[in-house]
């Protein structure tokens, strides 16, 4: 179906199609080509990701395998694939040609166990982020990404009302803030509650939380609860 630039065409007077897969130059001699076909043709992975080069200022498309491509439009159609996203996990090297990849995925690829939580590695100042199972990380900002895992913290020390409590649970809801706060929970409608919090993880810094809310908790963070009664 197909023949490289320096082969012998065998397709008689069929006229064919130029085209670029990886800086390597093809020609074809149907109109159009799936994803899957330009893949083979220059010999990459079928899971990898390619994209069909695009003028400025339009966004590059990525090419699905299943997608075709019209090669009888004007000009030479380019294809590339993006430079493979290096990480570590725990000291060992990866690399990977998505750009995104779930807490889970970093998990499994580790050996990480259930037990243990996953970092992603920050520069000073800033306060490394713990990655949940179902979080999803980008590989493609600047410098190379490095996770690490460490044994579970479920044992801290939080700040209620001016008050050190300690806390042995990687969350907590706003009944039990309020519990903390003034011993009890009232469920009277003329009893109002509310509770704000700061210093918390990244996955909830600071906010203020109503009934039915959850939060996660990270050592020394801070809560405020205040009751007002309505009657």
């Amino acid at each position: 179906m197909f023949t490289q630039k320096d082969g012998h065409d065998d397709h008689g007077k069929k006229p064919s199609l130029e085209l670029i897969i990886e800086g390597k130059k093809f020609e074809w001699f149907e109109q159009f080509i799936t994803g899957k076909q330009l893949k083979e043709l220059r010999g990459l992975p079928l899971d990898c990701e390619l994209f069909l080069d695009i003028v400025e200022p339009w966004k590059d498309d990525a090419i699905l395998n299943d997608e075709t491509v019209d090669l009888a439009r004007p000009g030479i159609e380019q294809f590339y694939i993006k430079q493979k996203l290096k990480y570590s996990i725990d000291g060992k090297n990866f690399e990977t040609d998505k750009q995104y990849i779930k807490g889970s995925q970093i998990r499994r690829q580790g050996n990480i166990a259930a037990d243990f939580q996953i970092y992603l590695d920050n520069k000073q100042p800033w306060e490394d982020d713990l990655i949940e199972d179902d979080e999803i990380v980008d590989l493609a900002r600047p410098g190379k990404e490095k996770f690490y895992s460490k044994k579970e913290i479920t044992e801290f020390i939080i700040i209620v009302n001016g008050r050190e409590k300690q806390w042995n649970q990687k969350t907590i809801s706003f009944k039990q803030v309020v519990e903390l706060a003034f011993g009890n929970y009232q469920e009277n409608p003329n009893t109002v509650y509310t509770v704000t919090y700061a210093k918390g993880p990244h996955q909830n810094p600071e906010g203020s939380m109503v009934k039915g809310d959850k939060v996660f908790v990270t050592n020394k963070m801070v809560f405020n609860a205040t009751a007002t009664n309505k009657s």
